[in-house]
């Protein structure tokens, strides 16, 4: 009962901090990318350094963050794991579903960071214009984060990966990043109770450029689900 309560008020904390660090940023963020950036990695220490204390969770990342033009592709359990990819990467941006764009305060900040919003069906035409934008200098360069499941998967739930990774990874002709992560042992993609323990995101070595399209979603699978098992080990999950 004390876990809970500590939970809520940690929940109810972060979204709170969330409008008012969304408030006193926007002037900059309205001119600046780099503004804006700023002040998402500052809500994102925010609740790192208050979940520590308030629920005992101890985020921790693992290898070589992404650098330069990249395309992370990334084990999705729950908000936790978005922030902390963000935190480390210089300059990343998400794919998105185009209706996020509607929600308070985030839906603003993605816009100005870069995030690529996308409609049903049309991921790669939305990608295909960011390629497009980068070029002609009108968009940052960066690292493009997507989820290849898809969705929020809980630990110990299989989800099929989608292939619309592998049209990306090839149309976009850079590495892919895998990354591996356990943080929905302790963040869960519902509920309020945030439980305590070591929340991990880890990088793991680059997929090169080039693969077919069955020996990527291999490779690309077996890396993130073998890791990402094992860190739920780690964590006291055997899935």
């Amino acid at each position: 009962m004390l876990q809970w309560i500590r939970s809520a008020i940690f929940v109810f904390q972060i979204y709170l901090m969330m409008l008012l660090i969304g408030i006193f940023f926007l002037p900059g963020a309205l001119v600046s990318r780099t503004a804006a950036r700023y002040a998402c990695k500052t809500y994102c220490r925010w609740v790192f350094w208050t979940m520590r204390w308030m629920v005992g969770i101890q985020p921790i990342l693992r290898g070589t963050p992404p650098q330069g033009e990249v395309l992370v592709a990334a084990k999705h359990q729950s908000f936790l794991d978005i922030m902390m990819i963000f935190e480390a990467s210089p300059s990343a941006k998400f794919i998105m579903k185009r209706e996020l764009l509607w929600t308070p305060v985030i839906g603003l900040y993605a816009q100005r960071i870069g995030c690529v919003a996308v409609d049903r069906g049309k991921k790669g035409a939305a990608v295909e214009k960011m390629l497009r934008d980068v070029e002609q200098g009108s968009a940052e360069p960066g690292q493009l984060i997507i989820y290849p499941q898809g969705t929020r998967v809980p630990p110990g739930v299989e989800a099929p990966y989608k292939a619309g990774i592998h049209a990306l990874y090839n149309q976009m002709e850079q590495p892919c990043l895998p990354v591996a992560t356990n943080v929905g042992l302790f963040w869960p993609r519902k509920g309020i109770i945030r439980r305590p323990g070591t929340a991990i995101v880890e990088f793991l070595d680059p997929i090169a450029p080039g693969l077919e399209r069955l020996e990527f979603m291999q490779a690309l699978e077996t890396l993130v689900e073998s890791k990402s098992n094992s860190l739920m080990r780690e964590g006291g999950f055997d899935a």
